[in-house]
């Protein structure tokens, strides 16, 4: 008998449901796009979306679809050539997308996101109304990273997060992670022999991050570590999350069936609204080292006063997301900043009243306000953390 957990559960009591598809399902190094594939997935979105749910896809696929159109030799491509090949591929992929759905009289929608779209919060709300609004039009969003201008400074890195990031912008139930494997695995099954599967994880550990391996196949950029660091982000929102083989026709079917895969259950007390979007952030832009009597305030609900910072590294402006660090350099909060990075480094560890000594009147004591801080459940030194809303 199946966990009531597991991964077929967890899809049958979905409604909003994200859907991430790696490139080396979608193409062939030498064929490129295998269309019966995806002809498959959107058989199966069309019976998902005929039981009353939404679906939105995040489709890596774009370079390796236009270098394959393009009949680039394989191994690293410059910027450029890769920005290039991304420009052919989205078209193709697109067109793609749009007919293996239009076999089941659904509508797709193409939107290309830069980091920017999801770190800055008015993009990010922008993104999310258009997304919404195709969702009430009845369309399939298909989601992708813009790697036509994306550089190596302003992009996600890897379509995991990407997907995690869209799945708490949108408030998912489940997020599925279509990828080479079928789950999460003690240790990387390609080199161990006796690596065990992990059915479910209720929370993400330090030693459940100790499991993941590197990428797996020529098209990734990410590999089992991006994906629990994709299941940081999307369980502390309240959104739970599936690992499993897409290698295999009607991919989204065979979980239903129950095929091996891991489920990563979602938070019970997620953070809120515009602390989601705080919690979720990739790209912090500096770090405050904090003493114990500063730790135990935040863990109280209490904001982060100048007086309990010990170090400021990186340069930051004001309203920018910063982590905060114990003195080991562990992940304990982040959060919106109230000072250039200048300035806070004139007021650590000051109390209020030098504070207005140096700054002049009116200087806030408060370096990260309680309203814009979310904490962390773990401590985390790699800057995606499994977060909870203090507010």
């Amino acid at each position: 008998m199946t966990s009531v957990r597991d991964g077929a559960e967890a899809l049958g009591r979905a409604r909003r449901i994200v859907v991430k598809i790696g490139s080396a399902l979608l193409v062939d190094a030498e064929t490129g796009l295998k269309a019966d594939w995806l002809r498959s997935l959107g058989a199966d979105v069309a019976a998902l979306r005929r039981e009353g749910r939404e679906v939105l896809l995040v489709s890596s696929g774009a370079i390796a679809l236009g270098r394959a159109i393009l009949k680039l030799p394989h191994g690293a491509l410059k910027l450029e050539e890769s920005q290039a090949a991304a420009a052919v591929g989205q078209i193709a992929l697109s067109r793609a997308y749009s007919e293996a759905l239009a076999a089941h009289a659904i509508e797709a929608g193409q939107i290309l996101l830069t980091l920017g779209d999801t770190e800055e919060r008015r993009r990010y709300l922008n993104a999310r109304a258009t997304i919404g609004t195709l969702l009430q039009f009845g369309a399939v969003p298909v989601i992708n990273e813009n790697d036509t201008v994306a550089t190596a400074e302003i992009r996600y890195g890897d379509n995991d997060r990407l997907a995690a990031r869209v799945a708490t912008m949108m408030s998912a139930d489940l997020l599925v992670l279509l990828s080479d494997i079928d789950g999460l695995y003690t240790a990387p099954p390609a080199g161990n022999p006796d690596a065990r599967h992990i059915p479910l994880v209720e929370a993400i550990t330090p030693a459940i991050e100790a499991m993941a391996g590197g990428a797996a196949s020529l098209f990734s950029r990410g590999g089992m570590k991006t994906k629990v660091d994709a299941g940081k982000i999307a369980t502390a929102a309240g959104t739970s999350m599936v690992i499993t083989a897409g290698n295999r026709m009607n991919p989204l079917a065979a979980i239903a069936s129950g095929e091996r895969a891991t489920l990563f259950l979602a938070s019970a007390d997620p953070v809120r609204s515009r602390k989601r979007w705080i919690a979720g952030h990739l790209d912090a832009n500096g770090r405050l080292t904090v003493d114990a009597g500063a730790i135990a305030a935040l863990q109280s609900g209490k904001s982060l006063l100048a007086a309990g910072v010990t170090a400021v590294a990186g340069d930051f402006r004001r309203g920018d997301t910063i982590l905060v660090v114990d003195a080991g350099g562990l992940e304990v909060a982040r959060g919106l900043v109230a000072y250039d990075a200048s300035d806070a480094r004139i007021v650590a560890g000051l109390r209020s009243a030098a504070i207005e000594e140096r700054l002049g009147a009116g200087a806030r004591a408060a370096v990260i306000h309680r309203d814009d801080l979310v904490m962390a459940r773990h401590g985390w030194d790699d800057g995606v953390g499994e977060m909870r809303d203090v507010g």
